[in-house]
């Protein structure tokens, strides 16, 4: 596993696409940094992180994916493979947020951003975002968020935490290479945070309010909704938002 650490940096994943485009990285490569500048989130939202508290890593993911339309496969694995790894530390009620925030009872306490680039040959390289909250103590004007310090007290090795989740991820990867996901399907619906309960959403194009329960993720990631009327329908990650 190669690994590149960094002080600071604008973007992680960003440096991690330049490199790609410049020189041959061998698969799982690792680009790590205690500060980032401008961290991305999903749907363009900004990731804040203390700096040095906090684990803040890219991995370059190449010679897995060979369909477009299994992609959120990817987004499976790299959102159980976390959890896993946490899963060893007591931290309470871990959960996944549609489609891949990680949780802790019902605060934030990590998010995924992967960008995916198709190459003129077909060749699928998939660029893991992965900010995971570990050491930061201060959370304010952020009621929705916390760190694995914040929800257990103890102080946590960065650097063991991303060496744990790097193999987690080769091993959980492996599942969707010999085309046996499965199990890893399984694990990311029954995680998923609230899933059963009746909660309020909000239409994003429209911002009308509705009730729904979280029933399924379909296999391109469309988060499936039972709404009062019994019926099913879905809605792609820009659509919806949860209102918890």
């Amino acid at each position: 596993m190669q690994v590149i650490k960094l002080d600071a940096i604008d973007s992680t994943n960003d440096f991690l696409k330049g490199l790609t485009g410049s020189q041959h990285l061998e698969n799982f490569t690792v680009i790590s940094a205690e500060n980032q500048t401008k961290g991305k989130g999903q749907m363009g939202s900004k990731w804040v992180s203390e700096i040095g508290k906090n684990l803040i890593m890219s991995v370059l993911i190449k010679d897995l994916l060979t369909d477009i339309n299994e992609i959120y496969n990817l987004n499976v694995a790299i959102a159980v493979s976390i959890v896993t790894v946490l899963e060893n530390y007591n931290i309470p009620k871990l959960s996944i947020k549609w489609p891949n925030d990680i949780m802790s009872d019902h605060k934030k306490i990590g998010g995924i951003l992967i960008e995916n680039s198709i190459r003129s040959n077909g060749e699928i390289f998939s660029i893991v975002g992965i900010g995971l909250n570990v050491n930061q103590e201060n959370f304010e004007d952020l009621p929705k968020a916390a760190s694995l310090f914040a929800v257990t007290g103890s102080n946590f090795d960065k650097e063991v935490l991303l060496v744990k989740i790097t193999e987690s991820i080769k091993q959980n990867t492996v599942q969707i290479l010999n085309k046996n996901s499965d199990a890893l399907w399984k694990k990311y619906v029954s995680l998923l945070f609230k899933k059963g309960i009746p909660m309020p959403f909000e239409i994003t194009a429209s911002g009308e309010k509705i009730m729904g329960i979280i029933s399924d993720v379909s296999p391109e990631g469309k988060l499936l909704l039972m709404l009062e009327d019994d019926s099913i329908k879905s809605f792609a990650i820009k659509e919806i938002q949860m209102l918890y």
